[in-house]
C-alpha cells in the first residue's frame, strides 16, 4: 500500500514538472513576442513544404551573411570553429529593413548598442575561412514560418517577385522570436503568442 502511494506522488510530482516546464518555455517565447523590440528582416525562401508538418516557408535572411571584416574580435587563424556564439549588431537601413554593422565571436559586445540599434544573437553554421573579404554565415534559430495549409506554394512564388520581410521581436538577451510575414508593409499572417 505504502509504495503504491509513493508512485502515486512520483507520477504527480513527475507531471507537474513537465506542465512547469512546457508552461515555462511558452511563456518564454510569448514575453519575447509581447514585450520585444521589433525589427524587420528581409528575407528570400528557400522550400515551402515539411510533409510532417504542413506549409512553411523556409527563410534565408540578409543578416545571416556577416562579412568576416565586421567581425570586432575575429581570432588569429585562417579557419573558424563550427557552432560557435556571435553577437551581430543591427540598425535600420532606410529601405526600413535591419542591416548588420558590426559582429564579435562569443557573448557580448563591449559596449551596449546606441540609440537605433540592437544585438541578436546567434550561432556560426559552419567553420569558415577569415580572410578580410571572407563571410561568416550564422543561424538565428528563426529560419521557418509555417503557414496555413495550402499557402506555401503561393507566397514562395510571390517572394521571388517582391519583397517579402519577417517581422521579427528581440528580447533583452539578444533571442530573435517571428512575429509575422510581411509582404511590403502588409501583414499577411502573425504568430499567436500562445
Amino acid at each position: 500500500m505504502m509504495s503504491r502511494n509513493r508512485l502515486v506522488v512520483a507520477a504527480t510530482v513527475l507531471a507537474l514538472l513537465q506542465i512547469g516546464f512546457l508552461s515555462w518555455i511558452i511563456a518564454s517565447r510569448a514575453a519575447i513576442l509581447r514585450n520585444g523590440q521589433e525589427v524587420l528582416l528581409k528575407v528570400e525562401p528557400v522550400d515551402p513544404r515539411d510533409l510532417l508538418r504542413g506549409d512553411y516557408v523556409s527563410l534565408g535572411y540578409d543578416i545571416s551573411t556577416v562579412p568576416v571584416k565586421m567581425i570586432e574580435n575575429r581570432p588569429e587563424g585562417s579557419r573558424l570553429a563550427d557552432g560557435g556564439a556571435v553577437r551581430v549588431r543591427l540598425e535600420k537601413g532606410e529601405d526600413g529593413f535591419w542591416h548588420p554593422t558590426a559582429a564579435v565571436l562569443g557573448e557580448a559586445f563591449a559596449a551596449p548598442p546606441a540609440a537605433g540599434q540592437v544585438d541578436v544573437r546567434g550561432s556560426v553554421l559552419s567553420g569558415w575561412s577569415l580572410d578580410q573579404d571572407a563571410a561568416v554565415h550564422v543561424d538565428y534559430g528563426i529560419g521557418r514560418f509555417y503557414l496555413p495549409e495550402g499557402e506555401g506554394r503561393a507566397i514562395e512564388q510571390d517572394m521571388r517577385v517582391r519583397s517579402f520581410g519577417i517581422l521579427a521581436a528581440v528580447a533583452k538577451d539578444g533571442t530573435l522570436q517571428i512575429k509575422g510575414l510581411m509582404d511590403g508593409d502588409k501583414l499577411l499572417f502573425s504568430e499567436p503568442l500562445y
